[in-house]
């Protein structure tokens, strides 16, 4: 949690303001501070990152990756439900801007703290800093991660855990606990890839060449080439590398263990599988879930989740860890690790071969887990509205235009503003963005289970105004692509808020579907997923004054245009740092005060 501000000197139990002085002047990079507000204790956990690309091995190779204080993945967040973090952000690439975005913190009374360029914010340019201060309410797996141009998959990203609060329980118990961020890696750079998407025809670099695990994995020899009937593929040899060695999870026997799992992929959806050990699902998002028992689990980018696992199998021996691709052909190796048990060495291999993944187009195995992914309990999770105010519904499809690949939503292709909505939403900037509705479905007799008949698009950057408090339903429905025959997972996340995921069906969605929905304990959730051909259906309140972004959390289709932007009671926000909106025509209009307000 960083050095206790205390030991620096008295004035920290005093002022906030004075800690991050003293942290600056004394160069911590992070330290904290508490105090007593309503018997209960809250922390102030300040960070000063400096972003910046740097030399890396990742998977063996070196290679450029985005760092944050000279790490890859950045440093890890941790604080306790109620405290506040503070991180104070420079941008030390040289030639271009970066935001970065708190994966699933709903930023409650600080939207423009959000993290998402064009939206909340104006890109932090090179050579300057912006503070993000917000407060995380509630307990559970979060991550953070670059939001602007392709850089997640450049490697922005890192691990943000929310314990409960002091005096608090979790309702299941754990000996230990271990934090996995996944994500995936491609030799060619963030750059390469985001001039091949925008080029005409579009130019796809392929497949991610490896599957990374805390930002490590092994690329051109396997852990388990032994087992492999490839006699190319050679044994890896990771001894004195740290960068790209294994992350190993040493655990005792009889002992149950928390891991906590995120997704920051760019592409991948995968599957996690230990060698003959089942595990408990018990949170996803930050939300606690009805246990269930698996022995795989399918986790989408942008998705967490939270197993508890008992070491309860021989001792003697250790267990692969293994993690592959679903949902696109795989062409990129599993990603595996060992689960030691300590009374062996870390360098011991398992007796059997890795947990082989489930064929990449089995969607009844990825439906079937989805399906047991239940709230816990009413105490814990809040029970969804029993009607909608609105209905939104948004077709997925890929489309042309003008030559250029774009992916759409009901018929537009997502391009942002200059200036950030937020800005121009508060201070009634019309020429900011498209003031032209957005659409709200598709024509009734598009048929989602053939490519379009019409395969042109167009762009747009309005904006689905929602009344403060409403209760609004979103029916994501998936479609057939460009080529015939194909139609591609979409995992989906809302900025700012929570939804109930109130089910899934096959085909075209209908009134009929309704039926289906599950009312009585629907999962609680920032992410969900649309199965090829399918539809998903969600449900939220618009509670929170800000502008949000709700976009396919596969960065190739976002950059692509898979996304749209919501809004709701944005006159409610009393001050916007001025920091925020330092560009376009809120940078141009006020160009002094502190706060426009």
């Amino acid at each position: 949690m960083g050095a206790p501000c205390n030991s620096l000197g008295e004035p920290f139990s005093r002022s906030f303001k004075g800690l991050i002085v003293w942290c600056i002047l004394l160069s911590l990079t992070q330290c904290s501070l508490a105090t007593a507000t309503s018997n209960k204790t809250r922390s102030l956990h300040f960070y000063k990152w400096e972003v910046e690309y740097m030399f890396w091995s990742p998977d063996g190779l070196e290679n450029v990756v985005m760092g944050i204080n000279g790490k890859f993945p950045g440093p890890t967040i941790r604080a306790r439900a109620g405290d506040t973090v503070h991180v104070h952000l420079t941008n030390k690439l040289h030639t271009e801007g970066v935001v970065i975005h708190w994966h699933g913190i709903r930023q409650k009374g600080t939207p423009w703290a959000d993290g998402t360029a064009s939206i909340s914010q104006c890109a932090i340019n090179p050579g300057e800093s912006f503070d993000y201060r917000f407060t995380v309410d509630r307990a559970g797996t979060y991550f953070y991660h670059g939001h602007y141009g392709m850089q997640r998959s450049a490697g922005l990203y890192g691990s943000l855990i929310v314990d409960v609060a002091e005096g608090e329980k979790e309702p299941f118990h754990y000996d230990g606990e271990f934090d996995l961020l996944l994500s995936d890696w491609w030799h060619e750079s963030a750059h390469h890839q985001e001039v091949g998407l925008s080029s005409r025809p579009m130019r796809w670099i392929g497949e991610p060449q490896t599957l990374l695990v805390n930002g490590r994995g092994q690329y051109g020899c396997s852990l388990a080439a032994h087992y492999s009937n490839n006699s190319s593929l050679s044994q890896c040899n990771v001894t004195g590398h740290e960068q790209w060695a294994p992350y190993i999870l040493h655990v005792d026997p009889n002992k149950t263990y928390r891991i906590r799992l995120s997704s920051t992929t760019a592409l991948a959806s995968l599957n996690l599988a230990i060698g003959n050990h089942k595990m408990l699902v018990v949170e996803a998002d930050g939300n606690y879930l009805q246990p269930f028992e698996t022995d795989d689990l399918d986790i989408y980018s942008g998705e967490s989740y939270s197993v508890l696992l008992k070491t309860s199998q021989d001792p003697s021996q250790n267990y692969w860890i293994s993690f592959g691709v679903r949902g696109r052909k795989p062409q990129t190796p599993q990603a595996l690790t060992i689960l030691n048990y300590k009374t062996n060495s870390a360098s011991k291999f398992p007796l059997s071969p890795p947990p082989v993944t489930p064929r990449w187009d089995d969607y009844a195995h990825s439906k079937a887990f989805t399906n047991k992914v239940k709230a816990l309990d009413h105490k814990t999770i809040p029970k969804p509205p029993s009607t909608y105010h609105r209905r939104i519904i948004l077709l997925n499809t890929q489309n042309k235009m003008d030559g250029y690949t774009k992916w759409s939503i009901n018929n537009v292709s997502l391009s942002l503003p200059a200036t950030p909505y937020l800005g121009s939403i508060r201070f009634g900037l019309q020429n900011g963005f498209d003031q032209t509705k957005p659409p709200e479905s598709f024509p009734v007799q598009y048929d989602v289970m053939k490519p379009p008949g019409n395969p042109n698009t167009t762009t747009g950057n309005g904006v689905y105004m929602l009344s403060y408090y409403s209760t609004v339903d979103v029916i994501l429905q998936n479609a057939n692509a460009l080529a015939e025959n194909v139609s591609e997972i979409h995992p989906w996340h809302l900025h700012g808020h929570d939804f109930w995921v109130l089910g899934y069906g096959e085909g075209k969605f209908t009134k009929d579907d309704e039926k289906k929905f599950n009312m009585k304990n629907p999962p609680y959730r920032n992410s969900a997923v649309i199965f090829p051909y399918g539809w998903t259906a969600l449900r939220f309140v618009a509670d929170n004054p800000g502008v949000w972004a709700f976009h396919c959390h596969i960065e190739p289709h976002l950059h692509m245009g898979m996304g749209v932007v919501l809004a709701e009671g944005v006159q409610r926000i009393p001050k916007i740092p001025k920091e925020a909106l330092s560009c376009g025509l809120t940078g141009k209009k006020f160009m002094t005060g502190n706060n426009l307000g």
